[in-house]
């Protein structure tokens, strides 16, 4: 549990505010009330989403949010790419965790092919995923700085985020869209460059994260602005399907990486934090806390990578679903058959329905798949985070003030790319 926090004494709750400014527009039919229209190209959306807020002064009577500005039709699409060629739409769901969506795709596909991964490329893949988890949390939290009027914060982790893509970008040669790894995989093992940058990285992260978390987490102005801010019960967040963080903060401990483990998340350890009143504040210490976490895990990889025998395999055995070797493309005349038929599609699929979830950084992130045996899925369909719990908003900033409304939605980390898809 995260550390406990100083209530702030009000005269009235945000939700005895609301039913008082419900009873006077009942009251008084004739009164004006102001209409607001936040966004879609406000910049403290941090997205291209609309809220149209029925305020009374300072506060918010209704809100009525419009989603879509940026929807991609990616699971129609889906229906007409290879298996393979799905991951690069994953990308551009959460792009601030593009690893964390790839891999879980491949996952997915790889349930349906009923491949299995070697302990390497799991170890692997989870060290990614936990960068990815910190370089999201990273940007969440710096965001409810900028919002609050601490810019400093969001500077300084930002060239720490940057690191996490120098090593993207030495395994696969992207920065933000990556798509990372293969269905069984990776394209390539890793080079001694990467394994540095990973080690550089978690030696010299924790104490600049320790400075950042000294300058928000006990700051009077910060506690004083997010506490109380945007709340919602852990009845309500379950009832509007909450996972990740804005369940936790709640108080619910649901993790899928301990619910229904992947990748051996089973063989590690680490702790669930939650919060108590899943306001903004807990929200906030909820991910400072799953970045220590994430920090530890990817430290027992490395040294669960050191202990295996096996130092060179970095994709399953399957040259079926995998794609060889360019080199043995060019002279092998199996490897070129099976180039082939991956490229052309002729590969056999097996016929059925799948369903895979893993933790991404904003909670349950899954992907159902309807094969019929053919090059693509006949039905795919994405369970995006965003999309499940941003239809809670409306109702967590009603009565609260407009200065309210922002943090709580950068609290909630709402991704415009993964809400819309």
């Amino acid at each position: 549990m995260i550390s406990e926090k100083p209530k702030k004494q009000k005269d009235k709750s945000l939700k005895t505010q609301a039913e008082t400014l419900q009873e006077r527009i009942l009251k008084n039919e004739e009164k004006q009330y102001t209409t607001l229209n936040l966004g879609p190209t406000h910049p403290a959306t941090h997205g291209i989403f609309q809220n149209i807020l029925t305020m009374d002064g300072e506060y918010i009577v209704h809100s009525e949010p419009t989603v879509g500005y940026i929807h991609r039709a990616f699971e129609k699409l889906g229906e007409k790419l290879a298996y393979h060629q799905i991951r690069v739409l994953t990308d551009r769901l959460n792009y601030c965790s593009s690893p964390i969506n790839n891999m879980g795709w491949d996952m997915t596909v790889e349930k349906l092919l009923g491949i299995e991964i070697p302990k390497r490329v799991q170890y692997m893949r989870v060290i990614i995923m936990e960068l990815a988890r910190i370089a999201d949390h990273l940007i969440c939290n710096s965001v409810i700085g900028v919002d609050t009027g601490a810019m400093t914060g969001f500077l300084y982790v930002f060239q720490w985020r940057e690191k996490i893509y120098d090593i993207y970008e030495s395994i696969c040669g992207a920065r933000l869209t990556t798509n990372i790894g293969r269905i069984g995989g990776f394209e390539r093992d890793w080079s001694e460059k990467t394994w540095q940058l990973i080690r550089e990285f978690v030696n010299g992260f924790p104490e600049a994260f320790r400075e950042f978390s000294n300058l928000l987490e006990r700051n009077k102005i910060f506690m004083d602005r997010t506490i109380g801010a945007g709340a919602i019960s852990a009845e309500d967040a379950l009832s509007y399907g909450f996972t990740g963080p804005n369940l936790r903060a709640t108080g619910v401990d649901y993790d899928v990486r301990v619910a229904h483990p992947y990748s051996s998340y089973d063989e590690f350890e680490f702790i669930i934090p939650v919060g108590t009143s899943g306001d903004t504040y807990d929200r906030f210490m909820v991910r400072q806390e799953e970045v220590w976490q994430s920090l530890s895990i990817i430290e027992q990889a490395l040294k669960k990578l050191d202990a295996l025998e096996d130092k060179t395999t970095f994709h399953a055995d399957n040259p079926y679903y995998y794609l060889p070797n360019k080199e043995d493309v060019y002279n092998d005349m199996e490897s070129l058959i099976y180039q082939f038929k991956m490229i052309m599609g002729e590969t056999k699929i097996p016929k059925g329905e799948v369903y895979h979830c893993v933790e991404g950084a904003n909670g349950e992130l899954g992907f159902y798949i309807i094969s019929d045996g053919g090059r693509s899925p006949y039905r795919v369909h994405f369970r995006r985070p965003c999309f499940i719990y941003y239809q809670a908003y409306p109702d967590m900033i009603k009565g609260s003030l407009l200065s309210d409304a922002i943090i709580t939605m950068s609290s909630m980390n709402v991704i415009a790319g993964e809400l819309d898809a």
